[in-house]
């Protein structure tokens, strides 16, 4: 899909922000960064906009399609016009524009691409097959991004924050079992886990995995356990006797465990 144009100036009262926009996070010192970089040689690509269906008076507005962080920093520097690129286009449209600007400049991570994938699905109706054919990628890359959703969700937060490499996150996939999952992924970032080596502690693990499913647990104890292991990114053992029991906390360093008080106290 064509991303050129011809460009002109609007003010930036008249932009509102994308809610298509793939990005999960928005960080403020990169934002401030390209501040500084805008001041110094200006602003190279202009943004992204269709005009809104929404007006609250006669005077138009308009959509950002692509562009969050130069809008972000535009304001942050006090400007009061922006150059774009007004394009008309349909929701879908959108989020295909928004996904293509952000994947070519390699500005998302591997876990907002699969949210922006699998929102193609889910809103727009689209196969694996079409959204290949839009982001130029083949069928078999949409479908292992797609498959990042299936991590356990204290996974996938370490993903969007960047401590765990999509390799390090497609082996962590072979891991059926949630608190294993996490267990392993805390060790990776804490240890700096290569890739190679997680495979081969997966291949591991995966051998005691069926026995472990044998054993008949109180569920109301296993959904306790993943409520902790996500709010504390480690694993989590609640050992329940007649009247009274344990919880053990996995840590796998001195800075971890130094993590972990800081989150409890």
């Amino acid at each position: 899909m064509e991303l050129q144009g011809v460009v002109t100036r609007l003010p930036l009262e008249t932009i509102r922000l994308n809610r298509f926009q793939p990005r999960q996070k928005i960080d403020e010192s990169k934002i401030q960064e390209l501040a500084n970089s805008i001041r110094e040689s200006g602003l190279i690509y202009p943004l992204l906009v269709r005009k809104s269906a929404q007006n609250d008076s006669d005077r138009p507005y308009y959509d950002l399609i692509a562009g969050e962080r130069r809008y972000r920093a535009l304001k942050l520097l006090g400007e009061t016009e922006a150059p774009v690129i007004v394009k008309d286009v349909a929701d879908r449209q959108a989020l295909q524009l928004s996904l293509i600007e952000n994947i070519q400049r390699e500005e998302l991570n591997p876990m907002e691409e699969a949210v922006a994938y699998q929102r193609l699905i889910s809103e727009f109706a689209l196969t694996q097959e079409q959204i290949a054919q839009a982001m130029g990628k083949d069928r078999a890359t949409i479908a292992n991004t797609l498959r990042l959703l299936k991590l356990a969700p204290a996974v996938r937060e370490e993903v969007t924050r960047g401590r765990l490499a999509l390799g390090h996150a497609r082996a962590l996939l072979a891991v059926e079992s949630e608190p294993h999952q996490i267990a392993l992924a805390q060790r990776v970032i804490v240890e700096g886990l290569s890739v190679r080596r997680v495979e081969e502690l997966v291949k591991t693990a995966g051998s005691t995995l069926p026995a472990a499913r044998k054993n008949v647990r109180d569920p109301h104890l296993v959904e306790a356990e993943q409520k902790l292991q996500r709010a504390l990114g480690t694993k989590v053992q609640i050992l329940h006797g007649r009247s009274r029991g344990w919880i053990r906390i996995a840590y796998f360093s001195l800075k971890d465990l130094e993590r972990l008080l800081a989150r409890l106290t």
